[in-house]
């Protein structure tokens, strides 16, 4: 009888059969703690029969499919040495259970590989974590074409919701049945790319906000990416993800070995919310290196306000006027070095421009610091222009192939970072711009892919996303106080292994309030809104020339890491309130807002985003109408998270009031103050709605009644 390990968290239970290859026999809801009986009945019960017309044996569906034992769909290993040992079986050799971790070591004793397969299930938040290590162990260097993390999937696993995009326009969701073969999804852009977000959802069919089975995940690296849900023609299904290697990316010598990023996966019967209480919490708990008790400060960024018409007593007026209306982060955007007056010139050259900055940056931090805000700065350290004394000086640092015509994407290389003297130049330049400055906050942007990426002439997207993770790492380590923000023009690298080193997303650089309601629902599913940086922008957005009110803006902002963008000096009077008027208002609910549970709510009208966050003891929820309504009624807003035997206070915090005339009367309650009703209600029966004009939002709070 094969060997089988039980782990528990508390809410769930992973079982996995060890031998001959490990295999996952259960991940779901939390099991009593098995008995070595028990185990051998379950693995019983579990045991699958043999079909005719096929392989005489049964083929698991293991934690590293294998060709070489006749599993014909997608391996986990792809390798080869010097073409031969290119289709191993492997074998169990042993296992350790550590806490929550169960690893696992596996071996092909005529190939010489060995495998060690983690499985890390989190006691508090049941999020599942899985990596593999490969290590050649024989002297003829081991070619590594493909090591990918497999999961199974369960028969009523049939639709596929994946992420796509493009720059302005991140995070666009679509949805495939899956009933045979494969769907396939991969980023070669050298970074997470704002195309393909290195994520997916897998369950039952129309599974919704708060109704279905799922499982979603997360593969948690910045570079290369491939993924693929597959149906095999026995039923069975599965994910797989891991980096997608270049040929020649990873060639291990012996007793060397490959490490993949780390596949999160996480399960709910309660549809895509349910993954919100998963995700979020594990994060915080696990992932989040900001001081928790720590606010996320109110941003301002100079961007769209100034661009790179830079004046330092220009900018005092805008710092002055920031602080009037409550902004605690004030961030000097693209434009400050030495010759950078547009994009085309100077990006590498990271020296104060003497002609813009005559007397430094160190009299407008004073003044910023003095009026109580943090100060922040624009970087793009990964990057040179052609037009730089950078490039003049080094342009052996260009990550490139040698006898091809670089290519520029907004007119910039990449900087090779696993050329030492390169990295170390990069690493002291920054270094020393944060020691002669009182500088809290890093933006750190990284504005292009990589094509034809190469070091010392081999494919380097790899090394170079390593290179990156070290930087990182050093300037953390040295300026432990400095926050960074990861922007690729805006949502370019965002996952979950860059979080160990950044601290905010600059979630896309469109601020239409429109394209941001989709962009951020779609985020919300995997990270917090403490890590999703939220800014209202100028009325009229500078990426669609689409205008909106301050209100809808404000509101759309409200539900993340908030800040403004604009030039505050050059805003009316009437603007300006308005913008105070929305930061106090985010600062009022921020304690909710960055520790609470997020959720969307099930919409008949798609035109309609309802969604908040909550705790024990209160809710605040926005109503945004996308377009026109579907129907002349709202659907009546349920809460279904809400405790039936309370009583709560209903608040309206704002009705846009272009949408008062559409309705002969709103409904009653609309027009108290405050009125308070029992939980049951709020959950069964629903509050009635009025009706919204297209691109208009209204906010409820609901506060628990003592």
């Amino acid at each position: 009888m094969n060997k089988t390990v039980q782990l528990n968290s508390q809410q769930s239970t992973l079982i996995v059969c060890l031998n001959p290859m490990p295999e996952i026999l259960y991940w779901g809801e939390r099991l009593e703690p098995l008995n070595e009986q028990e185990l051998v009945q379950f693995q019983l019960m579990t045991e699958r029969g043999l079909m005719q017309a096929r392989i005489d044996e049964d083929v698991p569906l293991s934690l590293c499919p294998e060709l070489g034992r006749a599993n014909f769909g997608s391996p986990g290993l792809e390798a080869h040495r010097e073409g031969k040992s290119w289709a191993p079986q492997f074998i169990y050799d042993s296992h350790q259970i550590n806490a929550q971790t169960l690893s696992i070591k596996c071996q092909d004793i005529v190939a010489s590989i060995e495998l060690q397969i983690a499985l890390t299930l989190d006691d508090d938040s049941s999020v599942l974590a899985k990596s593999i290590k490969v290590i050649n162990r024989d002297s003829t260097p081991l070619t590594v074409n493909k090591l990918a993390l497999t999961f199974p999937l369960p028969y009523q696993a049939n639709q596929v919701m994946s992420f796509h995009g493009r720059w302005s326009r991140e995070l666009q969701s679509q949805r495939v049945r899956l009933d045979h073969g494969q769907f396939i999804q991969e980023n070669r852009r050298g970074r997470t790319s704002h195309e393909y977000f290195p994520s997916c959802l897998i369950g039952e069919e129309n599974f919704s906000e708060e109704k279905g089975d799922v499982w979603g995940f997360h593969l948690a690296w910045s570079g290369n990416h491939a993924w693929k849900a597959e149906v095999k023609s026995d039923g069975r299904r599965l994910m797989q993800a891991g980096e997608l290697l270049l040929p020649g990316e990873v060639i291990l010598k012996q007793n060397e070995s490959y490490q993949t990023p780390t596949l999160y996966i996480a399960h709910s019967r309660s549809g895509i919310n349910g993954l919100r209480t998963k995700f979020h919490p594990f994060i915080r708990q696990h992932l989040i290196r900001f001081d928790r008790h720590k606010v996320r400060p109110v941003h301002l960024n100079t961007w769209e306000g100034i661009y790179f018409d830079h004046n330092p007593s220009y900018l005092s007026e805008m710092i002055s006027e920031a602080a009037k209306i409550g902004v605690e982060r004030f961030i000097i955007d693209d434009g400050w070095f030495k010759g950078r007056n547009n994009d085309k010139a100077a990006l590498g050259d990271w020296l104060v421009d003497k002609n813009k900055y005559p007397q430094g940056l160190t009299p407008l931090i004073k003044q910023v610091n003095e009026l109580g805000m943090e100060f922040g700065l624009w970087v793009e350290p990964e990057m040179f222009n052609p037009d730089s004394d950078l490039f003049r000086t080094h342009p052996e640092w260009l990550l490139a192939s040698e006898g091809y015509s670089a290519v520029t994407g907004r007119n910039q290389y990449v900087l090779d970072l696993q050329n030492s003297e390169c990295f170390d130049y990069l690493y002291s330049a920054l270094n020393q711009i944060l020691s002669d400055h009182h500088i809290g906050y890093l933006k750190w942007d990284m504005n292009r892919e990589i094509v034809q990426a190469s070091h010392l002439g081999r494919a380097a997207v790899n090394g170079q996303t390593q290179a990156l993770y070290k930087f990182l790492s050093k300037l953390n380590q040295s300026h432990p106080e400095v926050e960074i923000e990861s922007c690729s023009s805006g949502g370019g690298r965002m996952d979950f292994e860059i979080l160990r080193y950044a601290c905010r997303f600059w979630t896309s650089d469109c601020n239409d309030a429109l394209e941001r309601q989709t962009i951020q629902r779609n985020m919300s599913i995997f990270f917090p809104p403490e890590l999703m940086g939220a800014h209202i922008g100028p009325e009229k957005s500078h990426t669609t020339r689409r205008r909106h009110d301050i209100h809808f803006r404000g509101i759309t902002a409200l539900f993340g890491h908030m800040g403004v963008e604009l030039d505050p000096v050059a805003e009316s009077e009437s603007e300006k309130q308005a913008f105070k008027h929305y930061i106090e208002l985010h600062k009022q609910f921020r304690p909710l807002l960055h520790s609470g549970q997020s959720f969307f709510l099930d919409s008949r009208d798609h035109s309609r985003h309802a969604y908040g966050v909550f705790d024990k003891q209160q809710t605040l929820v926005a109503i945004a109408q996308l377009a026109m309504p579907e129907y002349m009624l709202m659907e009546p807003l349920k809460l279904g998270m809400l405790e039936s035997d309370g009583d709560y206070r209903v608040s309206m915090v704002h009705f846009p009031h272009s949408s008062r005339g559409l309705m002969k009367r709103q409904p009653d309650w609309t027009q108290e103050q405050t009125i308070v009703v029992k939980g049951c209600w709020l959950k069964n029966v629903g509050l009635s709605l009025p009706i919204l004009d297209p691109e208009s939002a209204m906010l409820i709070h609901i506060e628990k009644s003592h």
